[in-house]
């Protein structure tokens, strides 16, 4: 198993890093045949008005999926402790689906098969942005169906996930609804329809505007 450490704003000596070895090797022990690589990332915010301040982060490669987890707390060996705990959950909640699906037909996705348009996707939240963009990721980004999109998602621990969908070789972002359920959004042409056909509640659209499924 290959494990990569890696520090912003802090210096990553070795005792940090016998200290991450130690506790994400212990935390996927158990998941070594499934982890062909972590990624451990660790950092510290310099901006005070940050809390907690100081981060673990760690994404697993699993058989071609990626599981997240991130913890943040004002003691990084606390934080490592923290995200170490929650990968393993993560893990084994992963472990768990794979053998679910050798047993049951695959689950279909409530509330994603009636396509609507919403204009208002704030409603009485108050929108915040940051003063300046903190951080890029980049990432693969293999088609997959709108099923595999989900899992993503859960296994992230993000509350949206981006993705390119296998049928329509789009960029899709499924994302959990605030009264339950999931929504996609998908591209669409500027006058309001979709260029393609439905196919099970998904839209085959093209365009610069976004088609929200819910």
């Amino acid at each position: 198993m290959k494990l990569v450490i890696h520090g912003k704003n802090i210096e990553i000596t070795d005792a940090i890093r016998e200290y991450v070895h130690h506790k994400i090797e212990k935390a996927v022990s158990h998941f070594q045949n499934i982890t062909n690589e972590v990624d451990v990332h660790l950092s510290v915010a310099r901006n005070p008005r940050i809390t907690p301040r100081q981060a673990a982060e760690v994404t697993i490669f699993a058989n071609g999926n990626v599981i997240r987890a991130e913890e943040s707390s004002e003691n990084l060996y606390a934080s490592i402790d923290l995200v170490a705990d929650k990968i393993a959950r993560q893990l084994r909640k992963y472990k768990e689906r794979r053998q679910d699906k050798k047993t049951q037909a695959p689950a279909t996705i409530e509330g994603i098969v009636q396509p609507a348009v919403v204009t208002d996707l704030i409603g009485d939240r108050t929108p915040e942005l940051p003063n300046e963009v903190v951080r890029t990721k980049y990432f693969a980004m293999p088609p997959m169906t709108l099923d595999e999109a989900l899992e993503q998602l859960q296994l992230v621990g993000h509350d949206f996930y981006m993705f390119r969908n296998i049928e329509t070789g789009e960029i899709n972002v499924i994302y959990e609804r605030n009264h339950g359920g999931y929504g996609v959004l998908q591209p669409r042409n500027n006058n309001g329809h979709s260029n393609g056909h439905s196919n099970n509640g998904h839209a085959n659209s093209k365009g610069n505007q976004m088609h929200i499924v819910h």
